[in-house]
């Protein structure tokens, strides 16, 4: 099951080596069962997006640690991939840009056809094959359709999708220079928060205590993570909702908002799905 990992420190600028290298469950360790691309999104200190992908699993990506290790960001958003839809190519791997977002997706959409004709002259900004491209250019529709609010384009976009096509999961994160959003959808994979305060003697636990990892500058500045899986022991991880929509502002305030109380419309189930489709989306 691909993985998703996305983290808020704004307005302050940051680095996030530990969750993506250090951890006891890093994202690095995570590329081991989902070894299909590694991609890492962050924003330059004029705001502009930079993305940074490869179809190689991240432990053996050595340009994923060098930008693991250096990039700084208020944001940060990285996937590794365990491929569902498309090839394993540069345009299919995670994450995705569209006018100065970045986006990642894990899960199955199906109805691809439907969902280009929805996309109409959006469907151009598609640059790969995959069902998370498409979703995200979707999302961009709408947020231009309700005059840049992200949260109202998001909520609009994954309603149309709940309703039209077949879904099996679409866990997303979504990013701009100095805000978050993150949805779980439904109940079929999770999707953690962790809201991490300020403090000079922080430290972060491994399973069972047995591993103990500072976590440098992130220690004096107050964080939200959110990731598919918890990335440590801290007690704090706790699951989004079925259908919830998390959304952290340029000040690190937290709304919480459930924009899909009903199941899908059209659900799928493992067994509805390909052999390399149901493959990926098996917890590892």
């Amino acid at each position: 099951m691909c993985r998703l990992f996305g983290m808020t420190a704004a307005p302050r600028r940051v680095k996030a080596t530990f969750w993506l290298l250090d951890a006891v469950d890093s994202l690095e360790r995570q590329s081991e069962t989902n070894p299909d691309g590694t991609g890492l999104g962050t924003f330059r200190r004029d705001g502009s997006p930079l993305v940074e992908k490869q179809p190689l699993a991240a432990f053996a990506d050595r340009q994923f640690a060098v930008e693991a290790k250096h990039r700084e960001s208020t944001t940060f958003l990285a996937h590794v991939r365990h491929a569902s839809t498309g090839a394993r190519t540069v345009p299919n791997t995670h994450p995705f840009t569209q006018d100065g977002r970045i986006f990642a997706h894990n899960g199955v959409i199906e109805d691809l056809p439907r969902l280009d004709e929805e996309l109409r002259s959006y469907r151009d900004s598609v640059t790969g094959d995959t069902d998370s491209e498409r979703l995200f250019a979707l999302i961009t529709k709408h947020i231009d359709a309700h005059g840049g609010n992200v949260s109202a384009g998001l909520t609009s976009a994954v309603r149309w999708v709940a309703d039209q096509l077949p879904i099996f999961a679409i866990n997303l994160i979504l990013t701009t220079a100095d805000e978050l959003w993150a949805l779980r959808y439904p109940a079929t994979h999770d999707l953690y928060v962790l809201e991490r305060a300020a403090g000079p003697n922080l430290e972060h636990v491994g399973s069972g205590g047995t591993v103990r990892v500072r976590s440098g500058d992130l220690t004096d500045a107050p964080t939200v993570i959110v990731a598919s899986e918890p990335m440590d022991d801290d007690p704090h991880w706790h699951n989004l909702a079925p259908g919830e929509l998390l959304h952290v502002d340029t000040s690190l305030r937290i709304e919480r908002t459930v924009i899909l109380p009903q199941p899908p419309s059209h659900p799928l189930s493992l067994s509805d799905l390909d052999a390399g489709a149901a493959a990926s989306q098996l917890s590892r």
